[in-house]
């Protein structure tokens, strides 16, 4: 054989392994990879943990948000539970308020004292369960989200443009919320 031969089956050989080199290199970098992207049981055990954990937490603050929503609701219940007995009471004070003025302008001023003794005694234990009268007076501006108006009809002076000429009914509130709204006559 000849130098040319040898060198080129020498070539031949070195790059064979060069070859087999390159490819058992990628064969441990492939190995490597899928022990890389295979997590442990460890890692497996950690993250169904940090799941578990997260689902627990997400329980407890929506158990959580429920246990105050229900106790809310259940305040704001306890609050106008009489709500429906104080409505239908509410005419009996405005009869109590119309013979006031009619006693009034009569003579008897025993009549009246006992009546007007009922009435406060009536409203006072009204008072004491939560009801509150709106307070409203002529010249007080309007309000549509607490006032409801009757009627318009022209102001006899200028200041009581949009504001409340005569109130025709009583408001009420209990606790927070208004049971029954003022009607009021409004100036234009």
């Amino acid at each position: 054989m000849s130098k040319k031969n040898k060198a080129e089956e020498l070539e031949d050989v070195i790059s064979e392994e060069t070859a087999n080199e390159g490819q058992d290199q990628m064969i441990e970098e492939e190995q490597s990879a899928e022990e890389v992207s295979k997590p442990s049981e460890t890692e497996l055990l950690q993250e169904a943990l940090a799941q578990e954990k997260d689902k627990f937490l997400r329980l407890f603050a929506e158990f959580e948000n429920y246990k105050k929503r229900t106790s809310r609701e259940r305040m704001d219940l306890f609050k106008t539970a009489g709500q429906e007995i104080m409505v239908s009471l509410l005419p009996v004070m405005d009869d109590f308020d119309r013979a006031l003025k009619e006693i009034a302008k009569s003579e008897d001023k025993e009549l009246f004292k006992g009546v007007e003794l009922i009435s406060n005694k009536f409203r006072e234990t009204l008072k004491a369960k939560g009801l509150e009268e709106i307070v409203i007076k002529q010249g007080d501006v309007f309000d549509a989200e607490v006032h409801d108006a009757i009627t318009q009809i022209p102001a006899p002076n200028k200041k009581l443009k949009g504001k409340i000429i005569d109130v025709v009914e009583k408001g009420f509130t209990l606790g927070d919320k208004i049971i029954r709204h003022p009607k009021v006559v409004v100036g234009t």
